[in-house]
């Protein structure tokens, strides 16, 4: 039985929708509409039943004057809109048939979609599940972020390496999204600031305008409907014809320049002050407008500013919009005339902070004489702020201020500023608390708590693997599994179901031979589909040990050459990520990868043995492809490094069998799936802090291990790639640093392998094992996240329901009476 949508058509009527926009809003007719025209003229008529819910949604939070979350994100990592909105307003066999009239294949136009090029790997990825969720558990928000030109880049090999272009989404229209040119601020930088008191009047230099493009995010059978405002730059003053006409060719254009610039690129190369000073102004300037959005809406409904923190929840997801206390208290002083202090106080009530990491180096710093140069006005107020925490706890340490050293701690401003501080693992947040905020921690011992994160279940089951959530909808005998993923429960009573197991097996090939006949299209390469396909797919970073799985393919390419006649368990190994494009040794590490694969593919001893894939340009479409096909999960960071992940989450998700560390989310994955469902190797956290101790430990662990000993060797010989030279850095890290503790693990992590090896050869028993993984990821929903940062951190109640009743009972109002 099929959960029923709030928003329904029937094929012909999503047909007729499909025609008058071909018509009228591409301007094509039938005979001449290109793939492109009836992908437009699709996702403007989907688009179409979203806004219904979307007006509802807005109007029920006003009338039932809701607090509202606003989750401030560098990162939204959506993926293609049009298979997620046409799944969650239950218009998939709609847009089939509808499209099918036209002979027009449904599937060739979802895939023509390009994918937003707004995020990177986990952050954007989470932030991206969590809006989707909010809406689905039916709790007013608005996503901020900056709706880049570029996003990060396009990622092709060239003879192996990383080569980074541009990835230009938005060259066509995207139809998703509305522009508000009524909504738009100014945003000053740099200049000086007069005024002795605490409301200063800052002089920028100069200024960028934040423009607002609006994408409604939808939930589950369109209940309810949020919106992704994203920031893009335009210039302050037209372009200056006269300086043009002067032969100032350059100047003339400067303050388009800077406009552009701003919103063109996520995460510019920061090797150089110059991509310092962008990333800084990149960060205040999504940042100040959607601070400044907030209390524009606050100020509409007209409530006294005492009521702000029972109206508003600002979630900062990372440091990167930490800066929002600042701006926020300035607002409160400049605007609304209240006292250093008051407004301090109530910036505290109002924010909370995401922490994603325990490496000291992403926990970001900047230097007091940029931060100063840049924003002059905020320095002033972060010494204000700094010193105002430092009166409310006497005694504070000296190295506990968010400015020491010459450089500003967003994460120390951030945890400042913040009523609370939200690790993403059970593990995790009590390693914050030992570590990174250790001191604070005891200053405020109540503001640190976990929300582990979640996937939503909607694009990482139901709709990424067909195949399997068609099995649990049949068994379950209805699809209320997929927004109370709790239920999956329910299928462990038939793992021990012969014919049951059958099916859930036939599914996983299924997907198996979809991955191997799209890899032989873009590799030439095509894998057997009863080899163990053995995947790691996430971004390529030294903590994440990308190294340590190549490795031992490489010893296992070494083994099966010494010993070809042994029976080998037939292996896929699949990669997938990119590198930063100032990170050299994670850039090593991917030219590595595919030199490796060049001379394992190209083995004649290796076939039906060994295969490497590493496909370029992993992203969400490419991991729709792989996570459903995977049998083995890649988890291998070094414990204490991960904070959470969620690729690990979607793996198991769907059958797909751990081999992993005791970190991040792995420790809650394990004790859900049962020790017995989960490969455990390596150190624990305390085990790695205390080898690191011992001054030679990767020599040693090398001498140990005569496998690990001659993978290097064959690395620091040539054998992949031919040059010896060619992987010295990556050979003198191993030998020499290993900070990582590869070297350490790797004879655990080897000894592991053999044994999942042998573990896969009992099919029967592999597939029972992965079906309970499936059956006991319910917990990891992000519904369910979204209603633990509801309870813990925003401190919304349980409006949830009643939200979603109110929105529907204004459906039919036809007109908006509320601002946007």
């Amino acid at each position: 039985m099929m959960s029923q949508p709030a928003t329904s058509a029937s094929p012909r009527e999503l047909a007729q929708s499909i025609r008058d926009h071909l018509t009228y809003s591409i301007g094509k007719d039938e005979a001449h509409a290109s793939v492109h025209d009836w992908r437009m003229a699709l996702s403007l008529a989907v688009r179409d039943h979203i806004v219904e819910p979307w007006f509802a949604s807005t109007r029920a939070t006003y009338g039932g004057h809701l607090k509202r979350v606003h989750y401030l994100s560098m990162e939204f990592l959506i993926g293609r809109l049009l298979e997620d909105s046409v799944v969650n307003l239950g218009l998939d066999d709609a847009a089939r048939e509808a499209l099918k009239g036209f002979g027009v294949d449904y599937d060739e136009v979802i895939h023509d979609e390009p994918e937003a090029a707004l995020g990177n790997g986990g952050l954007g990825r989470l932030a991206a599940c969590y809006m989707e969720s909010m809406a689905t558990v039916g709790i007013p928000a608005y996503g901020y972020g900056l709706r880049y030109e570029h996003g990060l880049f396009r990622q092709r090999f060239d003879h192996g390496r990383q080569i980074e272009t541009a990835d230009s989404w938005l060259k066509s229209r995207n139809p998703w999204e509305f522009e508000r040119p009524e909504v738009a601020y100014e945003i000053g930088f740099g200049g000086w600031i007069e005024g002795d008191g605490p409301k200063k009047i800052w002089h920028p230099a100069e200024s960028v305008i934040a423009a607002a493009y609006d994408t409604p995010v939808v939930g589950w059978r369109g209940r309810w409907a949020n919106t992704l405002r994203l920031w893009s730059g335009k210039p302050t003053h037209d372009f200056d014809l006269a300086r043009f006409n002067r032969g100032e060719y350059v100047a003339a254009g400067a303050a388009e320049s800077l406009a552009r610039t701003i919103s063109r690129v996520l995460y510019p190369d920061d090797s150089t002050e110059a991509g310092k000073e962008l990333r800084l102004k990149q960060e205040y300037f999504f940042t100040a407008a959607s601070v400044r959005d907030i209390m524009r809406r606050f100020v509409y409904e007209g409530e006294n500013i005492a009521k702000l923190p029972d109206r508003v929840a600002i979630q900062m997801n990372d440091t990167h919009p930490a800066i929002a206390g600042a701006e926020l208290v300035r607002v409160l002083i400049d605007d609304f005339d209240q006292s250093f202090d008051d407004a301090a106080d109530m910036a505290v009530r109002v924010l909370n902070y995401t922490n994603h990491t325990l490496l000291p180096e992403a926990l970001e710093a900047w230097s007091e004489g940029l931060f100063r140069k840049v924003l002059p006005r905020h320095m002033d107020l972060v010494e204000r702020i700094d010193d105002h925490h430092k009166r409310r706890n006497p005694g504070r340490p000296w190295e506990l201020s968010a400015i020491h050293h010459g450089q500003v701690h967003m994460g120390t401003l951030a945890f400042m500023q913040s009523g609370h501080v939200n690790g993403v693992s059970a593990l995790h947040t009590e390693l914050m608390k030992e570590t990174v905020f250790h001191d604070l921690n005891k200053l405020h011992p109540d503001r640190i708590v976990n929300v582990t994160n979640g996937v939503t279940p909607r694009r990482w089951l139901y709709s990424a693997n067909p195949a399997l959530s068609g099995l649990i909808t049949d068994t379950l005998g209805s699809e209320a599994w997929v927004d109370h993923l709790d239920q999956l429960s329910g299928l462990e009573s038939h793992v021990t179901d012969k014919g049951w197991l059958d099916r859930y097996a036939t599914a996983k090939r299924d997907n198996k031979v979809a991955l191997s006949n799209w890899l032989g299209e873009v590799l030439g390469i095509t894998p057997d589909p009863d080899a163990l396909f053995d995947v790691q797919i996430k971004r390529i970073h030294e903590y994440k040990r990308q190294l340590l799985n190549v490795l031992e393919t490489i010893a296992r390419w070494d083994d099966i050459r010494q010993n070809p006649d042994a029976e080998w368990q037939p292996r896929v190994k699949i990669f997938g990520g990119k590198a930063a494009p100032g990170y050299a040794v994670a850039k090593e590490i991917i030219h590595l990868i595919n030199d490796v694969a060049e001379v394992v593919n190209n083995d004649p001893l290796m076939k039906g043995r060994l295969l490497v894939a590493y496909p370029a340009n992993y992203n969400v479409s490419m991991a729709v492809r792989l996570i459903p096909a995977a049998d083995l999960s890649e988890q291998i960071s070094t414990a204490g490094k991960e904070a959470s992940g969620t690729g690990n989450m979607k793996l198991s998700m769907n059958g797909a069998l751990t081999i992993g560390t005791l970190d991040g989310a792995n420790v809650e994955i394990r004790e859900q799936v049962g020790p017995e469902n989960f490969f455990l190797f390596g150190m624990t956290t305390e085990e790695v802090e205390a080898r690191r101790q011992i001054p030679d430990h990767a020599r040693q662990a090398i001498a140990a291990s005569p496998s690990l000993s001659r993978a290097i060797s064959l690395i620091a010989t040539g054998a992949f790639g031919g040059d010896p030279a060619r992987y010295g850095r990556i050979v003198d890290i191993l030998t020499n640093w290993d900070s990582y503790l590869v070297c350490s693990d790797f004879a655990d992590y080897q000894s592991t392998q053999r044994r999942i090896d042998a573990s896969y050869g009992d099919k029967a028993e592999w597939n029972r094992m992965a079906a309970l993984n499936t059956a006991r990821m319910g917990w990891f929903s992000s519904d369910r996240s979204i209603r633990d940062y509801m309870e813990r951190v925003w401190k919304m109640g349980e409006q949830d329901g009643r939200n979603q009743g109110r929105a529907q009972q204004g459906a039919g109002q036809s007109r908006i009476n509320a601002p946007v």
